[in-house]
């Protein structure tokens, strides 16, 4: 701070690159899953402090992820003229978001394996494989698989952190791995033109456009019907009513797709709010066979 109770340049530089960090982690993808599997983890029984503990490995991972995608793509974005992104405008350097992503993943694998042996190995399995991601594999046909290991990989990290490490029930791994899809899909979308002109070419890039707009809802809406069907018994109201409002919202996104491209978009994010609440409305049942 001078004299004249400004902050200093190098405050003022320092103030400037954390900011440019903060967008640049992708903030709201990553509180969204932080919070998800926070909020999944109390629900299936984890303590207070375990809950937290999920909840900065998770943050730690999901730093390290948005961190090093930014990265990555400094040169790419640049050419798509992407001013939003911090590294573009010069908020922050390249190499700061670099180091940062490095001590993220750093620090996320004894935050991961604080959980247990198991529960560690399978969390950081996850990060790899978004880190995998970013490092080249959205490039290609198989953009979509590090989406579904990344999400499918919670609920093992949730329940094989509990007393006894049980395994997350058949249905819960392939309900996150669906949902992670349509979140690629969803992720994506936006982006495609410019992914075009630049070269990348994953599995979104290669349907386009208009196919991923018809195609996002659908994982979306397989994952509803596993979360609601899949833990055995009669589903009940609630279940068959967060069926048929998925259907109906899905149907919507299709049906008027052709009226507003925004649409479909908009009927995944609200899908996607139904299984993440019927996700966690299974609690304690996550870890039944």
């Amino acid at each position: 701070m001078t004299r004249s109770g400004h902050p200093s340049p190098a405050t003022g530089t320092a103030l400037r690159a954390a900011r440019g960090l903060l967008l640049a982690c992708h903030p709201g993808p990553t509180a969204a899953v932080t919070a998800l599997v926070t909020a999944l983890a109390v629900a299936s029984g984890r303590g207070a402090a375990g809950a937290a503990l999920v909840g900065v490995a998770v943050l730690a991972g999901q730093l390290s992820i948005g961190w090093c995608n930014d990265a990555v793509d400094a040169a790419r974005d640049a050419a798509a003229g992407r001013t939003g992104k911090p590294v573009v405008d010069g908020t922050v350097s390249a190499r700061t978001v670099r180091v940062a992503a490095v001590s993220a993943l750093a620090l996320c694998v004894p935050l991961s394996l604080a959980s247990g042996p198991a529960a560690g190995a399978v969390h950081l399995a996850g990060v790899a494989a978004a880190w995998a991601y970013d490092l080249g594999v959205k490039a290609t046909v198989l953009s979509w698989l590090p989406y579904a290991v990344g999400f499918g990989s919670l609920p093992a990290f949730v329940t094989l952190g509990l007393p006894g490490g049980p395994w997350p029930a058949w249905w819960a791994i392939p309900a996150a791995a669906l949902l992670g899809c349509g979140a690629h899909l969803a992720n994506v979308l936006p982006d495609i033109p410019a992914d075009l002109v630049t070269g990348v070419r994953g599995w979104p890039q290669r349907l386009g456009a208009a196919r991923v707009r018809l195609l996002v809802p659908l994982p979306l809406l397989a994952a509803t019907a596993l979360l609601v069907l899949g833990p055995g018994g009669s589903p009940g109201a609630g279940g068959w009513a967060a069926l048929a409002a998925a259907g109906g919202l899905t149907a919507a996104g299709l049906v008027l797709g052709g009226r507003s491209p925004r649409v479909p978009f908009a009927a995944a994010v609200a899908v996607a709010a139904v299984d993440v609440v019927l996700l966690l409305a299974q609690g304690t049942a996550l870890t039944a066979s």
